[in-house]
């Protein structure tokens, strides 16, 4: 497999491992020293991918997540680097009821480490995210 296409399954991985919920399969899609700066989201900074999944899990433990990412780009820079952009959607539900639907950018780093590409740096942009209120009880 090409690294391009080694990169594209890392990032379907990280989709498919959030929205499903298991967080170690999640845990190996990244760098030990990942950056994932999710402040668009109210997340803000955070270094380290197991400090990452210790915010991550309990933030979304009871949220149903749809997370889906299209069209990327993405430029091999050495035999060990590589950067992306990939155009994403994702939708929530939290268990009252209440919804997001958000759009943007995720903009990446990638580090080959032992053979395998890892997310090593991610920022989340928003271009819009809509809420819906919880129904009325």
């Amino acid at each position: 497999m090409d690294d391009v296409e080694a990169i594209r399954q890392l990032k379907a991985r990280y989709f498919r491992t959030m929205d499903t919920k298991d967080w170690a399969g999640m845990r190996r899609v990244f760098h030990d020293d990942v950056v994932m700066d999710t402040s668009s989201s109210g997340g803000g900074v955070i270094e380290g991918a197991d400090a990452f999944l210790a915010f991550l899990e309990p933030t979304l433990r009871d949220v149903v997540t749809v997370h889906h990412g299209h069209m990327p780009e993405i430029e091999i820079t050495s035999p060990t680097t590589a950067t992306g952009i990939w155009s994403m959607e994702d939708m929530l539900r939290w268990p009252d009821g209440s919804e997001m639907h958000g759009y943007g950018h995720y903009i990446e780093t990638y580090e080959k480490v032992d053979g395998e590409w890892r997310i090593r740096t991610s920022t989340l942009t928003r271009l819009r995210t809509d809420f819906r209120a919880a129904p009325d009880a």
